[in-house]
């Protein structure tokens, strides 16, 4: 079975994430969407919420699964048997830095290959970090998010 996992933040997830995964879907037979737990990076929205949206948003996707980890991404990758790390690339700064991130995992991971795609033009601009600076100044972070995904009340968007 070829898996591939797909890591991240997902601080929220955007529809960016969402485009990516259709995208891989006929690739792999199976795609993790593995949420990282850094005890060092402080989220605005908690890991339960996260993985719930992320479970709302890919119900409808039978290859696609939902999980979380600690520690080395190639190591989860190891645990659950996938072999190919998905990353989205939105600009050449994504590049430069996923390119290193994807050697180290090759060789802390065994062969872990990483595959990129790059972002369609619609999504270049959107991060999570960008979106999540938008929720908490209170702007209307609707256009980026996916259609499931409701924001809290205390996050006061603009429809």
């Amino acid at each position: 079975m070829k898996t591939a996992v797909f890591p991240g933040s997902f601080d929220p997830i955007t529809r960016g994430h969402v485009e990516l995964v259709k995208r891989a879907a006929p690739l792999f037979d199976r795609i993790v969407v593995a949420v990282g737990i850094n005890s060092q990076k402080q989220t605005l929205f908690d890991l339960e919420q996260r993985m719930q949206w992320l479970r709302e948003v890919f119900a409808e996707e039978p290859k696609v699964s939902v999980d979380s980890f600690e520690g080395l991404t190639a190591h989860f990758c190891q645990r659950i048997g996938a072999r190919y790390l998905l990353r989205g690339l939105r600009n050449a700064s994504d590049f430069d830095y996923e390119k290193t991130i994807s050697q180290l995992n090759e060789i802390v991971g065994e062969g872990l290959e990483t595959i990129f795609l790059i972002s369609q033009p619609a999504y270049s601009h959107i991060s999570s970090t960008i979106v999540r600076e938008i929720i908490k100044g209170g702007g209307n972070a609707r256009p980026f998010l996916p259609d499931q995904l409701q924001l809290p009340a205390r996050y006061n968007t603009t429809p």
